[in-house]
């Protein structure tokens, strides 16, 4: 059984793996991000200085397009389309991304477009840097955790960031989620911090 959206056949690992993904702005949501295998080797980036606000192109490590995210207007529930490589007029999406609700947090639902039978729910908080990415089955395909520095058992801030995914999940696919969930929740994740770094006191 297929575990995940094949987006390239080179990211789909056949054991567990750990990505380490640096956001590089912490105050302007989406500026961009870094992904580094468990050997510290640049495996995907995201610039979208200059972009459209509404799209973004995650590349490998030698700048190749490997997938589109695109917000979808209009749409009550923030409904993004990922499409394969670098989109062109016309050309169709191969998943789409949404709310569960249009009111409050709430969790998110992915449908594989090509193929109806597959579909992911993404539950969790992506501002506390804890949430998964799950199947049909309830089973857990990729999970994003808080960053822990092992040698000093220190948990690092929410601009770093643990990707882990399971066996035969595409990493390029899980990682164009990400993309989707921090636009989606890019305010929720500001707020957040600003609230944990410049804590308000009463005097």
């Amino acid at each position: 059984m297929k575990a995940g959206l094949g987006v390239n056949g080179e990211y789909i690992y056949q054991q567990e793996k750990h990505l380490t993904v640096l956001k590089t702005s912490l105050f302007f949501a989406n500026d961009g991000f870094i992904v580094y295998d468990c050997k510290g080797h640049l495996l995907f980036r995201v610039d979208s200085y200059g972009r459209d606000k509404g799209q973004l192109v995650l590349m490998d490590a030698h700048g190749r397009c490997l997938l589109t995210v695109r917000r979808k207007r209009p749409s009550l529930h923030q409904r993004w389309e990922g499409f394969a490589g670098e989109r062109s007029e016309g050309q169709k999406p191969i998943f789409s991304v949404k709310r569960s609700s249009i009111i409050g947090r709430c969790g998110m639902v992915v449908e594989v477009l090509n193929n109806p039978g597959e579909e992911y729910q993404i539950e969790g908080s992506f501002g506390q840097r804890n949430c998964r990415i799950m199947n049909a089955g309830k089973e857990s395909m990729a999970e994003i955790r808080r960053k822990v520095d092992a040698s000093r058992n220190v948990v690092l801030g929410r601009d770093v960031f643990s990707l882990s995914l399971r066996p035969g999940f595409d990493g390029a696919f899980a990682m164009g989620l990400v993309l989707v969930i921090d636009q989606i929740n890019g305010d929720d994740y500001v707020q957040d911090y600003k609230a944990e770094v410049f804590p308000t006191t009463d005097d």
